[in-house]
């Protein structure tokens, strides 16, 4: 007795392959989910748009506590405008980056705030308000937490797209740490406030600038003469140091080799310590030094700055009474050439009062940036014809060269004191000597000794130089009411303040973000289609220009036959008139048609250029890989051959 084996129909093998295939598919895409390696990719677009940058891996790796984003966005409203919905879907793409990288320390919660929902009520606790459109109340910003500290970002503004990830980051490191940043402060001018200059006046109140730190982070005067600078110290501020001794400038050196910060205002001709402390012979008083400097650390960052000031005749500043203030120096955007350096993007203009100039004068071994400079046209000139607006200096003034004027040095500095402490050498000389141990144990001695300071950088150290301290007085950078009761109300005037505490605020977030930079933007602008609309307006622009000519003649003349008309004469268009009427009607039918051709031409143009680069996407990729399989086929068939 024989059997015949069933046989399965094509159809349902074809169906359990598909069912087999789906299976497949959702097992491989679960199990990616949980070995935690989904969203990886290869970024190879031009300015790496799509990888987060390595500031941000830093604060990421670094991070003790969980931090949750809780992220507002209304996904389920119609009124949502399209432009904000395809933003949303890159910041859901960034944060998810930021969630796959952060090693389960940070997670994301997506919350969508419809009214008089939990959602709703979670984003007003979290300072998050609706925008209004189209009289609908839409939430798009989130809210980064750590233990009790929260940071908000209320709207994610697509405008402001390169922006936003030193934003997350920012405040990512700003609620990871426990306590407020320390500011250690070496000032050689009273911005902490002092007596009163003469018996029975108020004492000098604080600077402004000084005020608003106090506000944000633990300020701790160290004074000018430090014996060390702690490490807990978060940013070094140091703010003209006049007659700095070689033990203060060896304290900076040392903490700066120890990975810290410093940001060093100094000033060639500074006003405000004119004005802080006058000199008054007639009672012995002397005035404060108005030129401040760091002579040892400097020339071993190899940086020197000019002794006298910088002025610009392209920058030049007027002053009250129309008078040239050629060493006064308002810098507009075109004198910060970082254009993606989130200390300046944003800066529309900053004001520099008789400021030193900043040179690059030799091999520090460090990484030299310039954030802001002088043009081209600037020079050196005198200090005392400057600061007294010499009108005579203005006029034969001829620059010809650029001067930094905020530098920022970065890298593994070097020790600009190799013998060690100023002093210390000559003690122990003397020591030993008294001792009287013999020259051969000594130097047998020294050879096992181990320097008691730091040499070579244990970290990377950072140090912003700025030329000048005036910018940053209360009466050159804010507009200051003082009201009874001690009260003030401080308005700023300029960039100056806004250049500090981007720098401080950058710095002391994190050491990874010193030096971070925006963001390249994910929507680039098609410039090939802008250059066609261009092409189109300029064509255009003329026969508009020439139609709006003819409708004002027309328009007049017609004003001149209503005022006849108004004075109780009949009005009555001769045949001439109604003739040039109807051809200023007729050119004006024909410029609008030309309009619409052009731009028919125009739309063309648009639709192929767009085509073309939709054809180059779709096909490119799969060429790449076809050319890749048929290279590697090539190269198995000739191994084979050659065994």
């Amino acid at each position: 007795m024989s059997t015949e084996a069933k046989t399965v129909h094509p159809m349902t093998r074809a169906i359990l392959a598909i069912a087999a295939l789906v299976v497949i598919v959702i097992a491989a895409n679960l199990l990616v989910s949980s070995l935690g390696i989904g969203h990886k990719n290869a970024d190879f677009t031009e300015n790496k748009v799509h990888t987060l940058s390595d500031g941000t891996k830093g604060i990421l790796k670094e991070l003790g506590a969980p931090v949750v984003i809780r992220y507002y966005a209304t996904r389920s409203s119609d009124y949502m405008p399209e432009a904000l919905k395809l933003h949303m879907r890159r910041v859901d793409d960034l944060l998810a980056e930021y969630q796959n990288l952060s090693g389960g320390k940070l997670r994301v919660e997506e919350l969508d705030p419809q009214p008089d929902t939990d959602a709703e009520d979670s984003a007003n606790l979290d300072g998050i308000r609706g925008q209004s459109f189209d009289d609908q109340n839409l939430y798009f910003g989130m809210a980064i937490t750590c233990l009790d500290r929260t940071s908000t970002i209320p709207f994610i503004d697509p405008n402001n797209e390169t922006m936003l990830e030193y934003q997350i980051s920012r405040a990512i490191s700003e609620v990871s740490r426990p306590d407020k940043p320390v500011i250690g402060l070496m000032a050689g001018i009273p911005i902490t406030g002092g007596p009163a200059m003469m018996p029975g006046q108020p004492g000098q109140r604080p600077w402004v600038i000084y005020q608003q730190l106090t506000q944000s982070y633990d300020v701790r005067d160290l004074t000018m003469t430090p014996e060390k600078i702690d490490a807990d110290i978060d940013i070094l501020l140091v703010f003209h140091p006049a007659g700095i001794t070689p033990e203060a400038e060896f304290a900076i050196d040392q903490y700066v080799l120890g990975g810290g910060t410093v940001i060093a205002c100094i000033d060639p001709y500074s006003v405000a310590a004119q004005m802080a402390q006058p000199a008054n012979p007639m009672m012995g008083q002397a005035g404060l030094p108005t030129a401040s400097t760091l002579p040892t650390l400097l020339k071993a960052w190899g940086v020197t700055m000019s002794t006298e000031v910088v002025g610009d005749e392209k920058f030049q500043t007027t002053m009250s009474g129309n008078r040239p203030g050629l060493a006064v120096l308002t810098v507009p955007q075109e004198g910060m050439p970082q254009e993606d350096n989130v200390i300046t993007r944003d800066l529309n203009s900053l004001v520099f009062f008789l400021p030193g100039g900043l040179t690059k004068s030799g091999d520090g071994g460090v990484a030299i940036d310039t954030l802001v400079k002088s043009s081209g046209k600037a020079g050196l000139v005198d200090t005392m014809k400057a600061s007294q607006l010499d009108p005579v200096m203005a006029r034969n003034f001829r620059g010809t060269q650029a001067y930094d004027l905020v530098m920022h040095l970065s890298g593994s500095f070097k020790t600009a004191f190799p013998d060690g402490k100023p002093g210390e050498k000559a003690a122990d000389e003397e020591k030993k000597d008294t001792e009287g141990k013999d020259e051969e144990k000594q130097a047998e001695e020294k050879k096992d000794e181990k320097p008691s300071h730091l040499v070579q950088a244990e970290k990377t150290g950072n140090v912003f130089l700025i030329s000048d301290i005036d910018a940053f007085f209360d009466q050159f950078s804010y507009r200051v009411q003082n009201f009874g009761g001690g009260m003030q109300i401080a308005q700023q005037v300029n960039g100056n303040p806004s250049l500090l505490f981007n720098i401080i605020d950058q710095a002391a977030s994190s050491t990874h973000l010193i030096g971070a930079r925006s963001r390249a933007a994910i929507a680039r602008p098609f410039t090939r289609i802008k250059e066609l609309e261009a092409e189109a307006n300029k064509r255009v622009g003329d026969k508009i220009a020439e139609f709006e000519t003819q409708a004002e003649e027309a328009q007049r003349k017609l004003n001149d036959l209503q005022a006849q008309k108004a004075a109780g004469s009949e009005l009555s268009l001769s045949p001439e008139q109604e003739a040039e009427i109807r051809n200023l009607r007729k050119q004006e039918v024909e410029a609008r048609k030309g309009v619409r051709e052009l731009q028919k031409d125009l739309r063309r143009d648009k639709d192929k250029l767009a085509g073309n680069a939709l054809l180059l996407n779709i096909f490119t990729m799969p060429l790449v890989v076809i050319l890749f399989g048929i290279g590697l086929l090539v190269k198995r068939r000739t191994a084979t051959r050659a065994r």
